[in-house]
């Protein structure tokens, strides 16, 4: 069933974010910044056509990248405010959680190797997705070890080994750092 709108005020309201603000200003921000980087990353060549210019396109795009997102700033700005907004700012947020786990990965896989290193945090991105089961744990585990096999021995991705490595006896040791 359709729901009927009276009022192009209804419309609004009904399908407007209250975050919005937020990320329009944040996107004006980074548009006007890299307009004004556009001197010092491209240049314009005196002997070239105007349109076969090396910045012509750059130039083109962050233009129309910096209105639009000033016309969204103003749109917002004008708009009445709809509560929740901060409320959507923290949801958006968290997902700089997984750059922090990302992060601790890459600084732990030269610590641990990279079998031991998939594994943990394999099992533990799982656990924290709300996957507590046996089963879906045991799942990520298999999966992480298929996905290292897969990288170190057929594809032959060069991954430094952990420094845990150099404990292990030196047969097993060359086995780790060939295979996992």
């Amino acid at each position: 069933m359709l729901v009927q709108i009276k009022t192009l005020k209804q419309l609004f309201q009904r399908y407007r974010r209250p975050g919005n603000f937020v990320f329009a200003s944040t996107f004006l921000i980074l548009s006007i910044f890299l307009v004004s980087q556009l001197g010092n990353e491209t240049t314009w060549q005196s002997a070239t056509k105007w349109s076969s210019q090396p910045s012509l396109w750059p130039t083109i795009s962050l233009i129309c990248m910096t209105g639009f997102a000033f016309l969204n700033w103003i749109s917002d700005f004008v708009s009445p405010r709809i509560e929740g907004r901060w409320q959507e700012v923290t949801f958006w947020l968290r997902s700089f959680e997984f750059i922090v786990w990302f992060m601790a990965y890459v600084f732990i896989v030269p610590v641990l190797g990279y079998l031991p290193s998939t594994l943990l945090f394999a099992v533990s991105l799982t656990f924290r997705m709300g996957y507590r089961s046996a089963k879906m744990l045991t799942i990520a585990a298999l999966t992480a070890t298929i996905i290292v096999v897969i990288f170190k021995s057929f594809l032959q991705v060069k991954v430094p080994g952990g420094q845990v490595y150099e404990f292990l006896p030196d047969a097993i040791r060359s086995f780790m750092l060939t295979y996992f």
